[in-house]
Parts: structure tokens; C-alpha cells; sequence
């Protein structure tokens, strides 16, 4: 315990020279702590980024295996096919040599005219109805032998896609040049100039697969590895608006607000022209933009995008209630 608040029958130098000393040990216990807060984050995303790269290596390992058990059974069946193939070759060559035994013997037989002593003629009347007989029996034969299949052109009519809207509320045109543009990016549009992705395998560079990987990581509750997932998809390919929408949604859980705003936009820019292919789509990139404006208490804009969210499924309650809690806090904001 202090017996005094302050130190007795001293002059003016020695408190300065307290005070400063004090200052001193305050000032070194904030650069010591801030140190320490900088090696834990340190630490934390290197913990990160090892069990990122620890996940992907798993991953990838799996799909190797998964790879190399298709790989195995393929091999297998072609080897059972093949073995088939010969033995079918082998029967079917055997039964022909037999056929052209058969008829060489059958030959052979008819060349023969062995030289028999004059029968009565009743009994070459027999002779030649019974050869008679036998060539109407092969005639017979013949004809019932069906005559081969003509050559002729299949035409194929498509079936025109028929949107179920009313004619004067029609999308058409905006429909078609929605699933163009959706044709065009998964053709076109993926990057293979960067030199970087040489490395990795052909899995690593597809937006669809990243893009599943980085729904899992988020469903697991690693949205930064999620983040990671999305960064490259979006470097392999920009034009998926998935992708933006995906990420808006990791940083929401993040708290980085102004990325998820403007991953949310950039979503919402891509969706275009507004159909109803990608009307789930606009919704889910309107509430998280409008989360993120309510977040940074910018509740004007925030209600603007519920309400535009709203516009498309105005049937969902849970949207519904978000926006009257918006307009309530609003409303209390104005009247304070």
C-alpha cells in the first residue's frame, strides 16, 4: 500500500523525471503488447494457410486414388473385352472353316457321277422328281431370305423451347441472350496464359471444382480457405457470377463489409438481363449486399436492396420480416 499519492518533499525535476520514466514503461508494455497481437496473427494465419494447404493436399490425393481406381477398372474391362473379342473371333473362324469343309466335301460329292447300271424307268422317274423336289426345297429357302435394308437420311426436328409466360409479359429474347452469354463463359472463358497454373493439375484449374471446394470449406466453417478457393476461380475465370456472390457471402461471416458490398455488386452487375433463370441468384446477391449496408449502419441502402430482393420472391416471409425490422430501426433512427 501507498502511504502518499504522491511522493513527499519533491521538487519539480524528480516528478518530471517520474512521469517520463512512467511513460517509458507504459509506452514499452504497448510495443511489447503489440508485438505479441502481431505474432499471434502471424501465427494464426500461417495456422491457417498450413491447414489450407494440409486440406488441398488431402483432396488432392483423394482424387489421385479416385483417379487411379477408374484408371485400374478400366483397364480391366478392356482386358475382359478384349479376351471376349479373340475367343468370338476364334469360334467365328472355326465355324467358317467348318462351313467351307462342309461345302468342299458337299462338292466333292456333287462332281462325283459315279457310273450306276440302267434302272427301269420308273424308278429315273423317281430319280428326277426327288431332284426336282430338292431344288424347289433350295429356291424356297432362298426366298425367304429377306432383301437388305435401303440406305436412307434420319431428320431430326428440335423442339423449340417454350418459356411458360404470358405473350405480352414475354422474356424471350432476354432468355435466349441470357443462355448465350451463360454458353460463352463456360466455353471461352477460362485463362490459360498465366503461367503460374502450370503447376497445378487439371482439377486445380477448373472454376467448377474450385468452386465446390470452396462451398465445402464454407459449410465447414473455414471461410478464408473458402476465400482462397474463390480468388483463384475468379483469376481462372471472371465472368461467373457465383463466384462473387459465394465470396460476398464469406465476407459477411468475415465482418470485411466494403468486399462483401462490392462482390455483391459486381454479382448483380454480371446477372444480366434479369430473368427468371437467375432471379435466385439476384435475391441472394441483393440480401447480402443489404446486410452489409444495415451492418455499416446504412440502413437507407440496405432497405433499398431488400426491398429489390422482395420484388423478386415477395412471397418469402423471412425477407418480409427483415424488411420491417429495417424500416423499424429507420423510423426510430428519424424520430431520435
Amino acid at each position: 500500500m501507498w502511504p502518499h499519492l504522491t511522493v513527499q518533499n519533491a521538487d519539480k525535476e524528480t516528478l518530471k523525471d517520474l512521469r517520463l520514466r512512467a511513460i517509458q514503461v507504459a509506452h514499452e508494455k504497448a510495443v511489447a503488447r503489440s508485438k505479441a497481437k502481431a505474432e499471434k496473427v502471424q501465427e494464426e494465419k500461417k495456422y491457417t494457410r498450413d491447414k489450407t494447404m494440409k486440406l488441398q493436399d488431402e483432396e488432392r490425393v483423394k482424387i489421385q486414388l479416385m483417379k487411379a481406381g477408374e484408371r485400374n477398372m478400366a483397364a480391366a474391362e478392356l482386358e475382359s473385352w478384349t479376351i471376349q473379342q479373340r475367343a468370338t473371333k476364334k469360334e467365328e473362324g472355326s465355324q467358317r472353316k467348318q462351313a467351307k469343309e462342309s461345302e468342299r466335301m458337299t462338292e466333292k460329292q456333287g462332281s462325283r457321277k459315279p457310273e450306276l447300271p440302267s434302272l427301269p424307268k420308273s424308278s429315273q422317274t423317281t430319280r428326277a422328281a426327288q431332284h426336282g423336289l430338292q431344288n424347289c426345297s433350295r429356291k424356297e429357302k432362298q426366298a425367304d431370305v429377306p432383301a437388305p435394308r435401303s440406305s436412307g437420311t434420319i431428320k431430326i426436328h428440335f423442339t423449340p423451347r417454350v418459356f411458360p409466360t404470358a405473350l405480352r409479359e414475354s422474356r424471350v429474347p432476354e432468355e435466349e441472350e441470357w443462355l448465350k452469354k451463360q454458353a460463352a463463359i463456360r466455353c471461352g472463358g477460362i485463362r490459360t496464359d498465366l503461367h503460374e497454373f502450370e503447376d497445378l493439375s487439371e482439377e486445380e484449374r477448373n472454376p467448377d471444382l474450385l468452386k465446390e471446394k470452396g462451398e465445402k470449406y464454407f459449410v465447414a466453417g473455414n471461410y478464408q480457405a473458402a476465400i482462397n478457393a474463390y480468388d483463384l476461380a475468379l483469376r481462372l475465370n471472371e465472368k461467373i457470377p457465383a463466384l462473387y456472390s459465394n465470396r460476398a457471402a464469406c465476407h459477411l461471416k468475415l465482418r470485411n463489409l466494403h468486399k462483401a458490398i462490392e462482390d455483391s455488386s459486381k454479382a448483380l452487375e454480371l446477372l444480366t438481363p434479369p430473368v427468371a433463370d437467375n432471379a435466385g441468384a439476384r435475391m441472394k446477391a441483393h440480401v447480402s449486399r443489404g446486410t452489409a449496408f444495415c451492418e455499416l449502419e446504412l440502413y437507407d441502402e440496405g432497405l433499398q436492396d431488400y426491398q429489390a430482393a422482395l420484388k423478386i420472391d415477395p412471397d418469402n416471409n423471412a425477407l418480409q420480416a427483415d424488411t420491417q425490422k429495417i424500416r423499424a430501426t429507420i423510423q426510430g433512427s428519424s424520430k431520435t
